[in-house]
C-alpha cells in the first residue's frame, strides 16, 4: 500500500457548472481519500451561477476576498491563489490588486530559505495566450517570490504535463483526472481531447509533492490513473507528503 499523503491541493474544477449536486458528489468522493486534510481553489465553472457562494460557503471558509489563503507545513510555506474571477471566454486570469497585496504583505518577512509553493487553477507562466492558458497579473506575483531559494508554481487547468524552469522557480501543470486536453495549438481550441479508450489512463492522473529534507529541496512527480489506482478520483488534484 502506498503512503498515505499529509493532505491533497485540489487546483480546481470542482465541479462543470457549480451546482448544488456537483459539489454534493464531490462531498461524497472525498471521503474516500486517505488525507484528512484538503485545501482548495476554485476554477472558473466553481464559480460560475453564484459568484463563487457555494464555493466560499463549502470550501473556502476562513480564506481571503475570493479564496485566497496560505498555510505553513513542515517548514514548507503554501500559497493558494484565485486567477478565475469574472475570467472572460478565452481571456486570461487575472489576480487583482488586493489579491496581490495581500500576496506581497504574506510573504514579508519570510527567509528566503523557505520552500514556497504558490498554486492556482490557471498557469501562472503564459502557455498559450490564444486559449487563455496564463495569468495577465502574473509577473507582478511571481516578482515577490524570486528570493526564495526553491519555488514551485503548480497549477490545473489545461488538464496536461507541462514544466519550465526559471532559475530556482519551476512551474509545473497537472494532468486531470477528468480528461485530457490537445497540446497548445494543436487543435482549433481548447477543449476535451478523443484518445483511444486503452490510452485514457496514460493521460489522466494526479500530482505528488515531497519534502526532501536532507536537500531541503521539493519534489514533483506526475503518476497517471493506470499506476495510481489507491489514490483519490478527483479533477486536478495534487497530494503533498
Amino acid at each position: 500500500m502506498p503512503e498515505a499523503p499529509d493532505f491533497i491541493i485540489h487546483t480546481g474544477d470542482l465541479s462543470h457548472l457549480s451546482k448544488p449536486s456537483e459539489f454534493d458528489t464531490l462531498d461524497q468522493v472525498l471521503k474516500g481519500a486517505s488525507a484528512k486534510q484538503m485545501y482548495f481553489v476554485p476554477e472558473e465553472h466553481d464559480t460560475l451561477s453564484d459568484n463563487g457562494d457555494q464555493y466560499l460557503q463549502r470550501y473556502g471558509k476562513g480564506t481571503k476576498g475570493t479564496g485566497w489563503y496560505s498555510f505553513d507545513h513542515r517548514g514548507v510555506h503554501f500559497v493558494g491563489l484565485v486567477n478565475v474571477t469574472n475570467l472572460k471566454a478565452g481571456g486570461l486570469g487575472s489576480l487583482g490588486n488586493e489579491q496581490l497585496e495581500w500576496l506581497e504583505d504574506d510573504l514579508k518577512g519570510r527567509s528566503a530559505s523557505t520552500p514556497l509553493v504558490v498554486f492556482a487553477h490557471i498557469p501562472l507562466w503564459t502557455i498559450y495566450p490564444d486559449w487563455g492558458w496564463g495569468t495577465e497579473d502574473s509577473e507582478q506575483a511571481l516578482s515577490y517570490v524570486k528570493r526564495f531559494g526553491s519555488v514551485k508554481a503548480l497549477n490545473g487547468h489545461i488538464h496536461q504535463v507541462m514544466q519550465k524552469i526559471e532559475g530556482k522557480l519551476s512551474f509545473h501543470t497537472a494532468m486531470s483526472t477528468a480528461f485530457p486536453q490537445p497540446a497548445p495549438g494543436t487543435a482549433p481550441s481548447a477543449g476535451p481531447l478523443r484518445v483511444p479508450a486503452e490510452e485514457l489512463r496514460k493521460v489522466l492522473g494526479i500530482t505528488d509533492v515531497t519534502y526532501l529534507l536532507s536537500g531541503k529541496s521539493l519534489a514533483v512527480v506526475d503518476s497517471p490513473l493506470e499506476a495510481a489506482n489507491s489514490r483519490i478520483s478527483g479533477s486536478e488534484g495534487t497530494s503533498g507528503k
